[in-house]
């Protein structure tokens, strides 16, 4: 009678494991998932977070991101620099006029106040460009953002005072004090409703809806 020939757990296990490697390389590749959300937490507001949602929807790296949020920077600096050069030239031709020294002392202080901001702003809304050539080649990309935000809402904040400080020197001369100094109040108020109590607004809404969203919907951002 023929031996029946009989394997050794070893080589059991040995010929097992090709098998088994099999099955492995068929399968199909690892799905990252994203973390378990945090309680208060939107999830696509954090950095890392929000990089894994630019990465998924828009195919950026955390590198392309910080380029797109600086490029978008740089126009919005554009915007406001556009104001800030006609105003900041209109003051400093309006000293050299033969009017200028009839002015009243009230209207003196507030045209240097006026011209201070105005080169106040110009400067914060310049420096993000100064800032950028000064650290080029640094690998300070995502640095850079987050100080030309900062520097893009100071500059756009004094922008806010120059032009309600200008409103005020031109009222108070066309229809006296009292009446220059309600119009530019409600001026004051008209420009930060729009300008930074509209964002602020909807920024506090999002940050308050966000903790029992899951994520972001399709389209969104």
């Amino acid at each position: 009678m023929p031996k029946s020939h009989q394997l050794s757990p070893a080589q059991a296990g040995g010929q097992a494991r090709p098998g088994r490697a099999a099955s492995v390389a068929v399968s199909g590749p690892a799905v990252k998932t994203a973390p378990p959300p945090i309680d208060g937490d939107c999830q696509t507001c954090t950095s890392d977070r929000h990089d894994e949602w630019n990465a998924g929807a828009r195919g950026e790296t955390p590198l392309q991101r910080a380029d797109r949020a600086y490029g978008e920077i740089l126009q919005e600096v554009r915007v406001a620099q556009t104001g800030v050069q006609i105003l900041f030239a209109f003051l400093l031709t309006l000293a050299f006029t033969s009017r200028f020294a009839s002015i009243t002392q009230f209207q003196r202080n507030a045209y240097v106040v006026t011209l201070m901001l105005c080169a106040a702003s110009a400067a914060l809304l310049i420096a993000p460009a100064a800032f950028h050539r000064v650290v080029y080649r640094r690998r300070l990309k995502h640095h850079l953002v987050r100080i030309a935000n900062r520097l893009a809402l100071s500059g756009l904040l004094l922008l806010l005072l120059a032009l309600v400080s200008a409103l005020l020197l031109i009222l108070d001369v066309v229809i006296g004090r009292g009446p220059a100094l309600l119009l530019a109040a409600g001026a004051l108020g008209w420009f930060a409703t729009w300008w930074f109590g509209l964002p602020a607004w909807s920024r506090l809404r999002h940050d308050a809806s966000a903790g029992p969203v899951p994520g972001p919907r399709h389209g969104e951002r």
